[in-house]
């Protein structure tokens, strides 16, 4: 026999306790700080606090448009499917264009990947919106690259792709950004669990 919690409540109050207890959370407001905890219960790292950068007003922006029904735009099918329903407050859409008709062709012609030609896709959704780039840096550059052109501002992006090219460098670009209202992770740590774990933060206070 093994010895252990079964209690799927007491399992995550000892969760969320054990991390505020081990991660150092001062540089962040309270709302803040409800986001950056579910992240780290997400990855099991709690040092995950030294790369965590976060805007001011990121949480108060997300939580407005999400409650006035704003859609959530994702970079990938995981990241869409980590969220949780029942935490939207408007039902609100999640959205990944990944597997559109038109992305490979889109792909083809900009010469790019798949994940960054869909974020093209996303023009007539995005103003206002909630966006989640969790899996590819070449997406999260293109968002920035679209919004440099005129694109439509989303109210905030979650920016914590994950891997060994371009993501460190793709999240130092967003959080060098005083134009937009956004979470990212320094660094190659990243993901779609950290970001989808985001989102639900975002989508309800309730942890």
């Amino acid at each position: 026999m093994y010895d252990y919690i079964r209690d799927g409540a007491e399992i995550y109050r000892q969760s969320f306790a054990t991390i505020r207890a081990e991660s150092d959370l001062s540089a962040f407001d309270p709302d803040t700080e409800t986001v950056v905890v579910r992240m780290i219960h997400a990855c099991g790292q709690t040092d995950l606090t030294d790369d965590v950068i976060a805007t001011a007003a990121v949480v108060s922006s997300a939580r407005s448009a999400l409650a006035a029904g704003a859609p959530i735009l994702c970079d990938a099918t995981m990241v869409a499917a980590g969220v949780t329903r029942r935490r939207l407050p408007a039902d609100n859409e999640v959205r990944c264009f990944l597997s559109d008709p038109r992305t490979p062709e889109l792909a083809a012609q900009l010469a790019t990947t798949r994940t960054a030609a869909a974020v093209h896709l996303w023009e007539p959704h995005i103003a206002g919106a909630v966006v989640a780039v969790g899996n590819a840096p070449t997406a999260l550059f293109e968002l920035l690259t679209l919004i440099d052109q005129g694109f439509p501002h989303p109210a905030a992006i979650v920016g914590a792709p994950v891997g060994f090219i371009g993501a460190a460098e793709s999240c130092a670009a967003l959080a060098n950004r005083t134009d937009l209202e956004f979470i990212t992770v320094l660094g190659r740590r990243g993901g779609s669990a950290i970001t989808a774990a985001a989102l639900n933060a975002l989508a309800s206070s309730v942890e």
